[in-house]
């Protein structure tokens, strides 16, 4: 039988037998009394890579994001974020319903970035009438798309003239990193905090790690507890963590190698409508100009290749889609047009 394609996202990804053993393996002790020496070591090793005094492992980048908000935000206090960041739009408002922190959305450009100019507009004066703007919330990567490093400096410059703080929801930072060839911490150096996704791209099958100075990380520690995230031996899920940092990081050439091979193979096709040229990392955008997504969707699932219908199609390649598998999966859209 052939392997499942899963091209909905990179969460999909399955532990390889050498991360189950390093699981399977690993020395726990209880995280809560911070005596687990696997979640230890994966919070150094996290820190260190990302340039950072301490960091935290928790169970979800939503998580991390939520610890970062109320950390940095008290009631009333508010936060910048894109119109379509996963820390305003998915994630439940976790920092209104937690914190009493209003966030101020803003539209993306169109390389990622938040537009500095509108950000400083959108900072509120310091009177009574308005909630007091503390953080700015960027994403890297957005959409797949890597924010340049240029950028960063200028939002840095840009939150210490109004002593605002930074931090980046870096769901996929590693895929980021390599795209621009550079270290992690070439990144991080400008941020406050950085919230970093062990189970996307990285291929762990759980957890995030949150990174910034020791005071916020301690304060994260906290909230962590009181939002119910204390885990006890979680070293066994913290070893998956140390696994992806360590073996899974440079990897990540392939998986946008074989994003730019499906865009090319998907532009042949009359009824689909996609650029190879604007695909940076793991993820395409494919606009169906023709023809019934759904149906598309089934004909895909019977052949073994599994995607979430729209008339724009997120189509995402990881650690478990194969250079075999994007020529398959190319073929079988071909055959549904073909029709």
């Amino acid at each position: 039988m052939e392997e499942i394609i899963d091209l909905r996202s990179d969460t999909v990804t399955r532990p390889s037998a050498a991360m189950r053993r390093a699981m399977v393996e690993a020395e726990v002790g209880d995280d809560v009394y911070a005596e687990d020496p696997t979640v230890n070591r994966l919070e150094r090793l996290a820190a260190e890579l990302s340039g950072m005094e301490a960091a935290l492992f928790v169970s979800s980048g939503t998580q991390g994001n939520l610890l970062a908000l109320l950390s940095h935000c008290g009631r009333g206090d508010e936060y910048i974020a894109g119109q379509t960041a996963h820390c305003y739009r998915w994630e439940g408002g976790g920092g209104a319903v937690f914190g009493g922190i209003q966030p101020q959305p803003l539209e993306f450009e169109p390389d990622g970035t938040l537009d500095p100019d509108r950000i400083e507009a959108a900072i509120k004066p310091d009177d009574c009438h308005y909630a007091r703007t503390r953080l700015v919330c960027l994403e890297n990567t957005q959409a797949g798309k890597v924010l340049p490093l240029g950028y960063f400096p200028r939002l840095r410059a840009l939150a210490d003239r109004h002593r605002l703080r930074l931090h980046l929801d870096g769901a996929r930072l590693f895929n980021a990193a390599v795209k621009l060839g550079v270290p992690v911490d070439a990144i991080t150096c400008h941020l406050d905090t950085v919230n970093i996704c062990l189970s996307k791209g990285l291929g762990a099958p759980v957890g995030s790690v949150l990174c910034g100075d020791r005071e916020v990380i301690a304060a994260a520690r906290r909230w962590r507890k009181v939002a119910g995230g204390g885990m006890r031996q979680a070293g066994i899920l913290a070893a998956a963590g140390i696994f992806a940092l360590e073996r899974n990081v440079a990897r990540l050439v392939d998986d946008h190698a074989h994003a730019r091979l499906l865009a090319e193979g998907l532009a042949g096709i009359d009824e689909l409508e996609v650029d190879p040229a604007e695909v940076q990392t793991n993820m395409l955008f494919v606009t169906v100009a023709k023809g019934d997504p759904a149906e598309l969707e089934r004909h895909l699932q019977g052949q073994g290749i599994i995607i979430r219908a729209g008339r724009t199609l997120r189509l995402v390649t990881h650690l478990d889609v194969t250079e075999q598998g994007i020529g398959r999966a190319v073929r079988e859209f071909k055959a549904f047009f073909r029709r």
